[in-house]
């Protein structure tokens, strides 16, 4: 099995590809694809219209359908991480403390 250095809610930077340069948050790492998706973050206008959008259907969360924003999938060598998700923060900070 695989084992990479960036988990589930780290901040990381696209270091190449289409979104380079922009920053995101990990919302699942995908092992077999070898891919993160992203959370894209402070986008402009225009990166935005490229993440893209799908159509869902009426449901009691969403009483009237439409479109919602997608998320973004980028191979893991792609990405360099920029800040370690909460948790490894937490742990951090109680390790110092004691």
């Amino acid at each position: 099995m695989i084992k990479f250095s960036i988990k589930k809610g780290d901040v990381v930077e696209a270091i190449s590809g289409k979104w380079k340069g922009e920053q995101g948050k990990v919302i699942a790492v995908l092992i077999k694809k070898q891919r993160v998706v992203l959370e894209m973050t402070g986008l402009s206008p225009e990166k935005l219209q490229e993440v893209g959008r799908r159509t869902v259907k009426k449901t009691p969360e969403n009483p009237k359908g439409g479109l919602i924003e997608r998320a973004v999938s980028i191979h893991i060598s792609s990405v360099k991480l920029k800040v370690k998700g909460e948790k490894e923060i937490k742990k951090a900070e109680t390790k110092k403390a004691s």
